[in-house]
């Protein structure tokens, strides 16, 4: 069969109900142009807003130009593959400030392979029918503007908060791509329904949404507790509360989250030790525990170093307790001289300027936040 005599419709109908099949929760179809987005990527890294993630700043003609990643490709198979798990505890959470508030995404396994497989596995099921296909997978690795071509393939609109959204579906789902060679019929962009509405900046704890689809990365918690390196401007850290590692309260406060479906798959659910952990309890890991609890986590690439940082500031911003105290001043004693020692130091003062206070009670936007939550979001979750 030549290529002329090949019905693209079809196939591209095929692909989706393969991809469904295989496990993913929707299933696009873009083409490859996104160069109507140079202009806001070479605003947003002059601002600086990528902080230190100078990888931002290379592979420009890769990021606009994703045919040049795959010579030959013409279209993006755009997947997305929901991670909310069940009983994730939200408002118990942010209430809770002795609690360790830890990213839903992260708290399973790493999706970037398994992802990585299941697309591979797409590619080689319609190489089946189709030998002349040539492809390659993305799930976080490469340059590739993820969000711009998801929108552009039906699976959603970029909301103010710079995350993917649809309805129904909210935003609790990871994104990937499969380039093709494969002239298919293209989806239509779904319509922006975000409206008038401001939640997710106005719930931001550090106001890293610094105005309409627009992110600070050097204010979010996301980015401070996962891609910075060093030390966490003071002035950010009691902001931070207990979360230590990522943030979610942006999808907290988004209305479509309410809809949200939970995932279908037993590895994204949130592990054992993660279930109500306490702060001092993952605070007393060594580094061999660390490494070997975490191990398949996504958690486990920033390292003990980072870990102990983070979970510093959320012990500092946490109620007296001389316990806590003790764990700070016995890992300072053991600590070399690096930015870990200026969080322990931090964390001690803190808790010991809050020492005539035995109780303290969340703040106003958390108690706002886990309202939003207990109302809005889908059962079980």
């Amino acid at each position: 069969m030549t290529q002329s005599d090949l019905d693209y419709a079809q196939i591209a109908q095929q692909i989706k109900a393969w991809g469904k099949d295989l496990g993913f929760s929707d299933v696009g179809i873009a083409d490859l142009d996104v160069s109507q987005h140079k202009a806001w990527v070479d605003q947003w890294l002059a601002s600086d807003y990528h902080g230190s993630m100078h990888y931002m700043t290379q592979n420009q003609d890769l990021r606009l130009d994703p045919s040049l990643l795959q010579p030959g490709s013409l279209r993006a198979v755009c997947v997305r593959l929901d991670y909310l798990p069940p009983k994730a505890r939200f408002a118990d959470n942010i209430l809770d400030p002795n609690s360790a508030n830890i990213s839903r995404y992260a708290g399973g396994r790493d999706y970037h392979k398994m992802m990585r497989n299941r697309l591979k596995q797409l590619g080689q099921k319609i190489q089946t029918q189709l030998p002349q296909l040539s492809f390659r997978p993305f799930v976080d690795s490469a340059p590739v503007l993820e969000r711009p071509l998801a929108e552009k393939a039906g699976l959603g609109w970029v909301g103010k908060h710079s995350l993917l959204l649809s309805n129904p579906g909210g935003s609790w789902y990871f994104l990937g791509e499969l380039l093709v060679n494969l002239p298919l019929p293209v989806d239509l962009p779904v319509a922006n329904q975000c409206g008038s509405c401001k939640a997710c900046r106005t719930l931001c704890p550090t106001q890293a949404i610094v105005d309409d689809y627009v992110v600070d990365a050097r204010r979010c918690i996301s980015y401070l507790t996962i891609e910075h390196e060093g030390a966490i401007d003071e002035s950010l850290r009691s902001a931070m509360g207990n979360r230590i590692y990522g943030c979610d309260d942006c999808q907290l406060a988004c209305p479509f989250n309410r809809s949200s479906e939970l995932t279908e798959e037993t590895d994204f659910h949130t592990r054992e030790y993660f279930q109500q952990a306490s702060l001092l309890s993952l605070f007393s890991w060594s580094e061999q525990e660390f490494l070997e609890r975490l191990q398949g986590s996504p958690i486990r690439r920033i390292g003990h170093k980072k870990w102990l940082r983070n979970i510093s500031v959320a012990l500092g911003n946490a109620p007296y307790d001389p316990q806590i105290v003790a764990a700070l001043q016995g890992k300072l004693e053991d600590c070399e001289k690096d930015f870990l020692v200026e969080h322990l130091q931090w964390a001690i003062e803190q808790q010991n300027s809050k020492k005539q206070l035995l109780a303290s009670s969340p703040s106003r936007a958390s108690q706002r936040l886990a309202r939003i939550v207990q109302k809005g979001l889908p059962r079980d979750a």
